[in-house]
């Protein structure tokens, strides 16, 4: 067998070995088989509604996704605000200033609006933010 017809052999061998895969995942039944769209995060508890209401703020340090700082009262659901308060300039932790109604970074001063948006540099990220909710006696959380 010439050296020609041994590489022939070897690309067509390749090309028929592939065929089975590409076959497979232009079937209907992979397509049935996959999730649509990403997958929702459960809720996470990280505190509960006296904590949250007793200074209209909750910081949970050690929540199961990390760090949260949740701002508002069982009162008025519909203005609740949850925001991982790690300052992304360089890592400190924020202050809410509710009569500025905004978010404090007190080590360089960076500003975030409340929906977690930078107000004022040196920050160059926005504050990562979460869904919150109340149910029953508990603040959960969602990372949207």
């Amino acid at each position: 067998m010439k050296r020609r017809d041994f590489i022939n052999w070897v690309g067509l061998g390749c090309l028929a070995s592939s065929l089975p895969v590409a076959i497979a995942a232009c079937s209907p039944e992979s397509k049935t088989s996959a999730k649509p769209g990403p997958t929702t995060k459960p809720w996470q508890k990280v505190g509960t509604v006296a904590q949250l209401n007793k200074t209209g703020q909750l910081l949970a340090e050690n929540s199961p996704i990390g760090a949260v700082l949740v701002i508002g009262t069982s009162k008025d659901t519909k203005n609740l605000i949850a925001v991982n308060p790690t300052c992304t300039h360089e890592g400190c932790t924020i202050d809410w200033k509710a009569k500025e109604n905004k978010f404090v970074c007190p080590c360089h001063g960076a500003e975030f609006t409340r929906d977690g948006k930078i107000k004022q540099s040196p920050a160059k990220k926005p504050l990562k933010t979460y869904q919150v909710k109340i149910e029953g006696a508990s603040v959960l959380v969602q990372t949207i």
